[in-house]
């Protein structure tokens, strides 16, 4: 993970968003986890392109990221990015999605959007979710830097008229590899394009209110021998968690029953008529 930052302020960092509707760690990962993160995400590049122009032809994307190895897991409970969320969302909250994006040379800049928007709850509010996208390698403005709209979060309905407003005020998020931008499911924002003669590798991780439901399906991607082996607060975020007071039970058991050896559904103990 990153040097221990004993000059971390959650509360600072907390007002940047408020104010700006995004922060930067600049040290969230160290030169060591980067290398693994480049290490874990390889075999599972060069298979497929996106499906659309929002996905993007020419990027790939590594879904379940949270699945594929213990670095991963280890970047879903980072302490000062879970103390940040947490003065966002209520406690409980879970991861929706982990991903690594890789964009490559030629592609175009994704359209403007918003992490939260499929939450229909009518806007302006508080986010519903808060993202973090972590630079791999160095963004730039060339070679996809992430587009952000500052101030954004507190605006209304993001309609057909938001939209000149937002390319008007849109910038890149330049930062080195190994920092990380947070910011509220509410900003506007994009993939910018890669106009440069390289790719460029990212990861993002969302978490979501711990009533709505996530965008991945983590119960069905990642089988239960492999979430059994999980830390039990990754375990928290992928969904074996209470929502006080009885959401996400089993049967009316705690989720994380599934995980003793003994464990029998009742549903496949008991006769079916």
């Amino acid at each position: 993970m990153g040097q221990a930052d004993s000059a971390f302020s959650a509360e600072s960092h907390a007002a940047n968003i408020n104010r700006d509707g995004f922060t930067i760690i600049g040290d969230f990962l160290d030169a060591a986890t980067l290398a693994e993160v480049r290490a874990g995400v390889a075999p599972h590049l060069g298979r497929h392109r996106g499906r659309n122009a929002f996905e993007g032809f020419t990027t790939e994307r590594v879904y379940t990221l949270v699945g594929r190895g213990k670095v991963f897991e280890c970047i879903a409970q980072e302490p000062r990015l879970l103390a940040l969320i947490g003065r966002f969302l209520a406690p409980n909250f879970l991861l929706s999605a982990a991903q690594a994006i890789q964009i490559h040379p030629g592609e175009a800049e994704q359209g403007l959007h918003s992490d939260d928007s499929f939450y229909k709850v009518p806007r302006p509010r508080p986010p519903l979710s808060v993202s973090m996208i972590c630079a791999i390698d160095d963004f730039t403005q060339e070679n996809g830097a992430t587009m952000i709209v500052p101030g954004s979060h507190t605006w209304g309905p993001v309609d057909q008229g938001a939209l000149p407003k937002a390319q008007a005020e849109k910038r890149p998020v330049v930062m080195k590899a190994g920092s990380c931008i947070v910011f509220p499911g509410t900003l506007i924002h994009g993939g910018g394009a890669n106009r440069s003669n390289a790719p460029r590798l990212a990861i993002t991780y969302q978490y979501c209110e711990g009533w709505l439901r996530q965008q991945e399906n983590f119960f069905l991607a990642i089988p239960r021998d492999i979430a059994k082996t999980m830390p039990p607060r990754v375990r928290e975020l992928l969904g074996y968690s209470i929502w006080p007071s009885f959401m996400g039970m089993v049967t009316a058991y705690h989720p994380e029953r599934i995980f003793d050896d003994d464990f029998v559904p009742p549903v496949a103990a008991e006769p079916r008529n």
